[in-house]
């Protein structure tokens, strides 16, 4: 099998690290990055030994595949010129700035029959991957993504830049409509949102609670889960799983024991994994793990809370 010819559009901070990936995986060929900075643009491609180009129209119709790692504001454009021009596209997230772009994106890749995945990078975290709530749905869920201060990525709010982590989770483990949003928020170091709380009411009856912070002084990626019998707990960045449910015995008298089990997983490298599985679905022709349209259920979720924020 010939390797897939592929690029990156986009190699700042986070692009530099898709380039990396492609170069060192087997069966597909880095040919080019594209910065809008010919600076780095050349810096990467020469420590990488490809093309440093700055203008991405130059590789349309000439790569099989590519990483959109461009500011939100430019998603669209690129990924659409991408997708019309027959490549594979894997876009960061939020897939857009809009629900409508991400309409349009999803239609041209069902034309043109090409993957669109977005990069929600967490569900390739191992513990996300191991974890098994044993067909049972959650009833309540409370999560917390908080970080400091980056002056990078704040061309979104955090409910774009990091809450939205934690919605496309909750969305995929509840699998339910959304019936009620009340969502609450502070700008405090930028023009936009900086921290920001939100409540989200599903028709199956969850209610998941999820904070997101960028000024915060410490930093915690947390989730927990909450069913019948047990409680599931996922730390995020020490890639830690912790089980617990109800057992035949008893803690106290008429109060039923608590049997834990917690499983730590090695420090694995997320966006290897992301790429890797977005080159065997081009491959293999698989839905992808994010789909266009998970992506697209997170930012209309996402865009929803921020909307109530603004309000």
């Amino acid at each position: 099998m010939n390797p897939l010819k592929c690029a990156v559009i986009g190699v700042g901070y986070l692009g530099k690290f898709h380039a990396e990936k492609y170069a060192a995986l087997p069966g597909c060929e880095l040919v080019a990055v594209v910065d809008a900075d010919p600076i780095t643009a050349a810096e990467i491609g020469d420590r990488l030994g490809v093309e440093g180009l700055t203008d991405y129209r130059a590789l349309l119709g000439k790569v099989d595949a590519v990483s959109v790692v461009v500011p939100t504001s430019l998603h669209h454009r690129v990924a659409r010129d991408f997708l019309e021009a027959g490549a594979h596209v894997l876009v960061e997230k939020p897939i857009t700035v809009t629900v409508e772009e991400a309409d349009e994106l999803i239609r041209l890749a069902r034309e043109k029959q090409r993957v669109l995945m977005v990069g929600h990078l967490e569900r390739f975290n191992a513990a996300v991957l191991g974890l098994d709530l044993d067909h049972h749905k959650p009833l309540f869920i409370e999560s917390h993504r908080l970080a400091p201060f980056k002056p990078r990525a704040n061309d979104v709010s955090v409910v774009l830049d990091l809450m939205i982590h934690d919605i496309d989770i909750i969305l995929d483990l509840v699998d339910s409509e959304v019936e009620r949003i009340d969502a609450k928020g502070v700008a405090v170091l930028t023009g936009d949102i900086d921290i920001a709380n939100a409540r989200l009411q599903f028709k199956s009856g969850c209610i998941a609670n999820v904070t997101a912070s960028r000024v915060s002084l410490k930093v915690e990626r947390k989730m927990r889960m909450f069913m019948p019998n047990a409680y599931v707990s996922v730390d995020f960045q020490n890639r830690v799983l912790a089980r617990h449910r109800k057992g035949d015995g008893e803690m106290f008298p008429g109060v039923p024991e608590i049997l834990s089990e917690e499983s730590v997983f090695e420090n694995g490298d997320a966006l290897m994994e992301e790429i890797r599985h977005f080159l065997d679905c081009i491959r293999e022709n698989h839905e992808p793990l994010v789909s266009g349209q998970a992506g697209r259920r997170a930012l209309a979720t996402a865009t929803e809370i921020t909307n109530l924020l603004k309000a």
